[in-house]
């Protein structure tokens, strides 16, 4: 099984602009990432895919593989289709998110592995590590399982819903944003059109789970806290 890892990282976000190029303890977020991923000794190919040159001149500083991308893109999965189209020969595409400094390569490794069954076609991870503070954050995305550990739903608010201090511990889970594809899923996804239930969460695999695509879905004790916004940086470099 050959692994294509793609981080795509983009300048222009709305909540944190120029995100991949904060410094981190002397390093910038995109390296911080790339160092992460290229760890896993079953990714062959790295790459970051990005439509902004600052970004490309950063990874070109640090040794890093990096190509353009268009700017049209919605979003990082796009992003990876295209660069994915120009490297024929892989049989899974991991999307590592550029905003996980934190990323641990035993945590692509889990993912990688899932597809040593042969039905998965998608797999990302989540942990059961999550504070009351997450569960309330609408940045955090939860997730609900299937009896066989595919995805049922993901959301922004907690879920399930509990009625009452009564009701028994649930185990909620926290989605944590790496994805990896059989190449032959990822382009079929990304032609996919978008869904109302897809733009209402503002969470693009929801459109995957919409037309029945199944996310096997990971579980993995690593925490590692992403950085959605400016109020997440502190607590990220107090972890490094």
């Amino acid at each position: 099984m050959k692994v294509l890892g793609i981080i795509p990282a983009r300048y222009s976000s709305t909540r944190f602009p120029g995100k991949p190029l904060i410094d981190l303890k002397g390093k910038s977020m995109i390296q911080r990432v790339y160092e992460g991923a290229l760890k896993s000794s079953k990714i062959a190919l790295l790459i970051v895919a990005t439509d902004d040159e600052r970004i490309v001149k950063e990874v070109l500083r640090f040794g890093g593989n990096v190509e353009m991308t268009k700017n049209t893109h919605q979003s990082g999965t796009d992003r990876c289709a295209e660069v994915a189209a120009r490297h024929p020969g892989f049989d899974v595409i991991i999307n590592i998110q550029g905003d996980e400094p934190l990323v641990d390569h035993r945590q692509l490794d889990l993912l990688i592995n899932a597809f040593q069954d042969a039905s998965v076609k998608i797999a990302s991870i989540a942990t059961k590590k999550i504070s009351t503070e997450e569960l309330s954050n609408p940045n955090r995305i939860k997730v609900l399982l299937k009896n066989n550990n595919d995805a049922l739903y993901f959301s922004r608010n907690p879920i399930p819903y509990t009625q009452s201090v009564a009701t028994p511990h649930f185990n909620f889970l926290r989605h944590i944003g790496l994805y990896a594809f059989s190449t032959e899923t990822l382009m079929e996804i990304t032609a996919l059109a978008p869904t109302p239930l897809e733009k209402a969460e503002s969470l693009e695999q929801l459109r995957w789970l919409f037309y029945n695509y199944a996310i096997r879905i990971v579980e993995t004790e690593i925490e590692t806290p992403n950085i959605d916004s400016p109020e997440d940086v502190d607590y990220v470099i107090s972890c490094l």
